[in-house]
């Protein structure tokens, strides 16, 4: 066996007494936390609830701007005369064949219906700000002779 030179066990001393006082001073520390636990991201989230939709997403893929008026048929009108908001008015939508039961007040996507007459709806449509008003008809029927 070869015999250890002094000078590399003087190094080798000369190391762990340092770097073993230096490993038992990272394991007390008792505040140091970041040795034991990984770091996590923590990122602030927004949620857009009631004010609104989410000026973020797209209008196109959002269901807000669905069903179009052009989209909508009226089929049926309920009238009461006597207390017009107990009327009640039934659309279908000519691209997926929903079914919309309406009153004065309902909102459908962007359209409020305003008022419901005996042959018609009128409602109020909301777009990019502004608002206009819109009337449904029912298809006038033929006499058969």
């Amino acid at each position: 066996m070869h015999a250890a030179s002094p000078g590399l066990t003087a190094i080798a001393l000369a190391f762990a007494a340092v770097a073993l006082p230096a490993a038992a001073q990272q394991a007390e520390r008792p505040g140091d936390t970041t040795a034991a636990h990984p770091q996590t991201l923590l990122r602030e989230v927004f949620s857009y609830e009631g004010g609104g939709r989410d000026p973020f997403m797209s209008l196109l893929k959002s269901g807000d701007v669905r069903p179009l008026i052009s989209d909508l048929k009226l089929t049926t009108v309920v009238y009461d005369g006597r207390f017009a908001s107990r009327s009640v008015a039934v659309l279908r939508d000519i691209t997926n064949r929903r079914i919309y039961r309406v009153k004065t007040g309902d909102i459908i996507g962007r359209l409020k219906v305003t008022q419901i007459r005996p042959r018609e709806v009128v409602f109020t449509v909301q777009e990019f700000g502004f608002e206009r008003q819109e009337t449904l008809s029912l298809a006038k029927q033929e006499e058969t002779p």
